[in-house]
């Protein structure tokens, strides 16, 4: 028999739609247990919160999160907004018994995440972050073959993550649509919105991230705010690139920027290692490049696998359509709530949980230290 789980979405932007999304589409595709009923959506704008929760299903709205929380038909919270709200929120939740799931990073700083860490140990809570590049078939099959020991000893882990949308002197920062130019709103910027997507990737396939030396740049000094229409200093980071260790011995180099003209989300990873090399890239997510030394001479060289066969090697595949026909963006996400809603089903630890982001989250906070002090911070 089916079980309901009442989910309450805080937020309808972006990522609110594409979780939305997950809950709706994955008991048709993977059979589950348990069944996500989109019981209630929380935003202050009444307008666009009534056409995000009619879109989707919504059952009802609230404008204060502090009145959801307190709602008794509510089992799991799901936080989409701004960074710097993610913290109040999730402890709150922790202390009303609710499940969360909330939108990476994980918070401001590390000092916060430990503190919202904390309040889930002690409530004893399910809770995940969607970083949901794990969850790209391809990367998970990266996965697998790194611990089925095919790369043998990995001397090197190099990514990248480039956008160009911030290139103008005009853009504002602050504001609904563009909070993550706002220091006060977002805590960073490149290295809290798209290297931590790289550094979660990095730590789930080649282990933890012992010291890290970086630098970063912020282009544009000034930009109007949009809610107060003062000129104000720009205190986030518009690039970051740094090298670092791993526990394993390895060494890795990471950049990001949205300064990089001509490319809207290139996000890319390459692992080299003893006896192989794998590369992916977000533009062609359906591929994973393998290299494989042990192959014959004259048939050596890198070879791209389709991530889409249906007997049990490709994962989450068989869930989809006939093999060759490829999936998108949107369906990791499916796949995380397909995840977390097994994990319920069986008693298992949902991941990455709030303890795994921190990790991430460390990582951060000591490469934006390093940058602006120059010198090799340890994690």
């Amino acid at each position: 028999m089916t079980k309901e789980l009442n989910v309450a979405m805080i937020g309808y932007g972006f990522m609110g739609r594409t979780h939305s999304n997950g809950y709706c589409q994955a008991n048709h595709f993977f059979d589950l247990e348990y069944r996500p009923v989109l019981k209630a959506a929380c935003a202050r704008n009444q307008e666009e919160l009534q056409k995000f929760a009619n879109q989707w299903g919504y059952e009802s709205t609230e404008n204060d999160w502090r009145q959801l929380i307190a709602r008794d038909d509510i089992d799991a919270i799901d936080i989409c907004v701004p960074n710097n709200l993610h913290a109040e929120i999730a402890i709150a939740a922790a202390e009303a018994g609710k499940m969360i799931l909330c939108e990476k990073p994980l918070s401001m700083n590390t000092e916060q995440g430990e503190e919202m860490c904390a309040a889930v140990e002690k409530a004893g809570v399910v809770n995940t972050v969607w970083y949901n590049y794990r969850r790209v078939p391809a990367v998970t099959h990266a996965k697998n073959i790194i611990d089925d020991g095919k790369l043998g000893r990995v001397f090197h882990y190099r990514a990248n993550f480039l956008q160009d949308w911030t290139i103008s002197d005009d853009l504002p920062q602050g504001g609904n649509a563009l909070w993550r130019l706002d220091v006060k709103a977002a805590g960073s910027g490149v290295t809290g919105d798209l290297l931590a997507h790289c550094i979660d990737t990095a730590v789930w396939l080649n282990g933890a991230v012992t010291e890290v030396t970086a630098m970063t740049e912020t282009f544009i000094k000034e930009r109007m705010h949009q809610e107060t229409g003062e000129v104000t200093p720009v205190g986030i980071d518009d690039a970051c690139a740094f090298l670092c260790h791993f526990e394993n011995g390895s060494l890795g180099l990471f950049e990001s920027t949205r300064y990089a003209r001509g490319h809207k989300a290139l996000y890319t990873f390459e692992i080299n290692g003893e006896n192989a090399s794998i590369r992916w890239d977000l533009h062609d997510l359906h591929r994973l490049e393998y290299f494989d030394h042990g192959d014959e001479g004259k048939l050596r060289g890198w070879r791209s696998i389709h991530v889409t066969d249906h007997d049990g090697e490709h994962p989450y595949m068989d869930k989809w359509w006939v093999p060759g026909l490829q999936i998108g963006y949107e369906h990791p996400f499916v796949h995380h709530v397909a995840d977390f809603l097994q994990a319920l089903q069986t008693g298992e630890e949902a991941h990455p949980n709030f303890r795994d982001a921190q990790e991430t989250q460390r990582v951060c906070d000591a490469v934006l230290s390093s940058a602006a002090e120059r010198n090799w911070k340890q994690v």
